[in-house]
């Protein structure tokens, strides 16, 4: 499980296709001293397990199919900015919301408009997904917890503080961008217990 709350920016630093499949490695400046093969990270919010540690300050991830599918990855190129959260361990303080690193899909952003030194962002999400964004609910974009503050129909609009800017990928979404959208999984678990009830 993850928090929204993005540790630092990494960078990818290779990316090797195959059918299935695509090999990245990338590069952190986070302390990496309790790190181990298997764990757990979120890169822009999708959850990866590490696979290796090719350098100094590197790691190596395997993307499955169906993450490829869901996901920003598969148009990603060497040198990109991602964000990076480890996963939460105990004791750790929850200062975003639950996230569970499960992208559900795309959202595409319409408009951006700086607002002061903040910066508001329009994004779009796919009619199957609109439904569980809520406004003042909560949504991770590329793996940044985000409060809605305002729905209409497929589109959504978020409030990016100047920290959030400064400090994760979003202050570079510019508009026709897409990025990775994890919805509030709270949503998805009443919707599931509804129908069983209707069942």
């Amino acid at each position: 499980m993850f928090t929204g709350i993005v540790q630092g920016l990494g960078r990818i630093v290779s990316i090797e296709k195959e059918t299935d499949q695509t090999h990245m490695v990338f590069e952190t400046s986070l302390c990496m001293d309790r790190w181990r093969a298997g764990d757990s990270v979120a890169v822009d919010g999708c959850c990866l397990t590490i696979t290796g540690f090719p350098g100094d300050g590197l790691f190596s991830a395997t993307l499955s199919a169906e993450t490829l599918r869901l996901t920003r990855f598969p148009s990603v190129t060497v040198g990109e900015c991602v964000n990076l959260e480890p996963a939460l361990r105990v004791g750790d303080p929850l200062g975003g919301h639950w996230v569970s690193g499960h992208i559900d899909g795309l959202v595409r952003v319409e408009h951006v408009e700086s607002v002061g030194d903040h910066r508001r962002l329009t994004c779009s999400v796919p009619n199957a997904l609109a439904k569980y964004v809520v406004r003042k609910g909560s949504v991770a974009i590329n793996g940044v917890s985000l409060t809605v503050n305002d729905v209409q129909d497929a589109k959504f609009s978020v409030n990016v503080i100047p920290h959030t800017l400064a400090y994760t990928n979003l202050g570079l979404l510019k508009a026709g961008g897409l990025a990775n959208l994890e919805t509030d999984l709270i949503g998805r678990y009443i919707e599931r217990l509804l129908k069983q009830r209707e069942s």
